[in-house]
Protein backbone atom coordinates (compact mmCIF):
# COMPACT_ATOMS: atom_id res chain seq x y z
CA UNK A 1 0.00 0.00 0.00
CA UNK A 2 1.04 3.52 -0.81
CA UNK A 3 2.15 5.51 2.19
CA UNK A 4 -0.54 8.26 0.71
CA UNK A 5 -3.20 5.96 0.47
CA UNK A 6 -2.49 4.82 3.87
CA UNK A 7 -2.28 8.73 5.59
CA UNK A 8 -6.09 9.19 3.35
CA UNK A 9 -7.14 5.85 5.48
CA UNK A 10 -5.72 7.53 9.09
CA UNK A 11 -7.37 10.78 8.29
CA UNK A 12 -10.60 9.27 7.95
CA UNK A 13 -10.81 6.61 10.51
CA UNK A 14 -9.17 6.88 13.96
CA UNK A 15 -9.30 4.00 15.81
CA UNK A 16 -6.25 1.44 16.31
CA UNK A 17 -3.80 0.00 18.14
CA UNK A 18 -0.20 1.22 18.83
CA UNK A 19 2.12 -1.63 19.63
CA UNK A 20 6.02 -0.33 20.83
CA UNK A 21 8.97 -2.60 22.07
CA UNK A 22 9.66 -3.62 25.68
CA UNK A 23 13.54 -3.73 26.87
CA UNK A 24 12.91 -7.16 26.63
CA UNK A 25 12.45 -7.45 22.93
CA UNK A 26 8.12 -8.46 23.72
CA UNK A 27 5.85 -5.86 21.70
CA UNK A 28 3.29 -3.66 23.91
CA UNK A 29 0.53 -2.71 22.34
CA UNK A 30 -2.29 -0.50 23.31
CA UNK A 31 -5.59 0.79 21.63
CA UNK A 32 -5.45 4.53 21.09
CA UNK A 33 -7.21 7.56 18.89
CA UNK A 34 -5.26 8.24 15.67
CA UNK A 35 -5.01 10.95 13.18
CA UNK A 36 -2.48 12.41 10.58
CA UNK A 37 -1.07 15.59 11.19
CA UNK A 38 -0.05 18.40 8.37
CA UNK A 39 3.35 16.66 7.67
CA UNK A 40 1.84 13.19 7.23
CA UNK A 41 2.76 12.03 10.23
CA UNK A 42 0.54 9.59 12.06
CA UNK A 43 -0.03 11.48 15.87
CA UNK A 44 -1.22 10.28 18.77
CA UNK A 45 -2.19 11.86 22.32
CA UNK A 46 -0.68 10.03 25.38
CA UNK A 47 0.24 10.96 28.86
CA UNK A 48 3.81 11.41 30.12
CA UNK A 49 4.25 8.19 31.93
CA UNK A 50 2.70 5.64 29.86
CA UNK A 51 4.50 3.02 28.82
CA UNK A 52 4.10 3.01 25.33
CA UNK A 53 5.79 6.75 25.64
CA UNK A 54 8.79 5.32 27.65
CA UNK A 55 9.01 2.53 25.34
CA UNK A 56 9.05 4.91 22.62
CA UNK A 57 11.61 6.92 23.97
CA UNK A 58 14.36 3.91 24.36
CA UNK A 59 13.09 2.68 21.02
CA UNK A 60 11.20 4.72 18.50
CA UNK A 61 10.37 1.87 16.33
CA UNK A 62 6.31 2.12 16.14
CA UNK A 63 3.63 -0.32 14.87
CA UNK A 64 0.05 0.96 14.37
CA UNK A 65 -3.14 -1.04 12.94
CA UNK A 66 -5.83 1.21 12.19
CA UNK A 67 -9.33 0.49 11.71
CA UNK A 68 -13.20 1.24 11.00
CA UNK A 69 -15.75 1.96 13.79
CA UNK A 70 -17.35 -1.85 11.81
CA UNK A 71 -13.88 -3.31 13.75
CA UNK A 72 -13.90 -6.13 10.74
CA UNK A 73 -13.76 -4.27 7.44
CA UNK A 74 -10.92 -2.34 5.85
CA UNK A 75 -7.80 -1.74 8.02
CA UNK A 76 -4.10 -0.80 7.45
CA UNK A 77 -1.18 -1.45 9.48
CA UNK A 78 1.87 1.16 9.31
CA UNK A 79 4.97 1.78 10.71
CA UNK A 80 7.77 4.17 11.40
CA UNK A 81 10.15 6.52 13.84
CA UNK A 82 8.06 7.77 16.61
CA UNK A 83 8.97 11.16 18.43
CA UNK A 84 7.78 12.03 21.54
CA UNK A 85 6.84 16.08 21.85
CA UNK A 86 6.57 16.81 25.54
CA UNK A 87 4.69 20.02 26.58
CA UNK A 88 5.00 23.10 26.06
CA UNK A 89 5.85 22.11 22.44
CA UNK A 90 3.55 19.94 22.10
CA UNK A 91 0.27 21.79 22.70
CA UNK A 92 -0.04 23.54 19.10
CA UNK A 93 -0.07 19.59 17.93
CA UNK A 94 -2.38 18.34 20.59
CA UNK A 95 -5.07 20.95 19.48
CA UNK A 96 -4.39 19.99 15.82
CA UNK A 97 -4.62 16.44 16.53
CA UNK A 98 -7.84 17.04 18.80
CA UNK A 99 -9.14 18.85 15.22
CA UNK A 100 -8.25 16.55 13.18
CA UNK A 101 -9.90 13.46 15.14
CA UNK A 102 -12.80 15.01 16.80
CA UNK A 103 -13.65 18.42 15.54
CA UNK A 104 -13.70 21.59 17.22
CA UNK A 105 -13.53 21.59 21.38
CA UNK A 106 -16.32 23.62 23.09
CA UNK A 107 -13.91 25.22 25.28
CA UNK A 108 -10.20 25.07 24.32
CA UNK A 109 -8.80 26.60 27.74
CA UNK A 110 -10.18 24.13 29.26
CA UNK A 111 -8.82 21.72 27.07
CA UNK A 112 -5.58 23.24 26.98
CA UNK A 113 -5.48 23.04 30.69
CA UNK A 114 -6.59 19.10 30.68
CA UNK A 115 -3.63 18.80 28.47
CA UNK A 116 -1.27 20.21 31.36
CA UNK A 117 -2.44 18.75 34.00
CA UNK A 118 -2.87 14.83 32.47
CA UNK A 119 1.50 16.05 31.39
CA UNK A 120 -0.04 14.77 28.01
CA UNK A 121 2.04 14.41 25.15
CA UNK A 122 2.18 14.16 21.13
CA UNK A 123 3.39 11.11 19.66
CA UNK A 124 4.45 11.59 16.19
CA UNK A 125 5.11 8.45 13.68
CA UNK A 126 7.18 9.11 10.66
CA UNK A 127 5.91 6.89 8.41
CA UNK A 128 7.84 4.28 6.57
CA UNK A 129 5.58 1.45 5.21
CA UNK A 130 2.15 0.72 5.10
CA UNK A 131 0.38 -2.77 4.10
CA UNK A 132 -1.39 -4.52 3.26
CA UNK A 133 -0.43 -4.68 -0.51
CA UNK A 134 -3.06 -8.00 -1.02
CA UNK A 135 -5.64 -9.95 0.72
CA UNK A 136 -4.89 -13.15 2.42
Amino acid sequence: MDLDEARAFLREHHYGVLAAIRPDGRPQQSPVTGTVDDAGRLVISSRETAYKVRNLRRNPQAFYCGFTTAFFGNWIQVEGTAEIVSLPEAMDGLVAYYRSAAGEHPNWADYQAAMVRERRVLIAVTLTQAGPDRAG
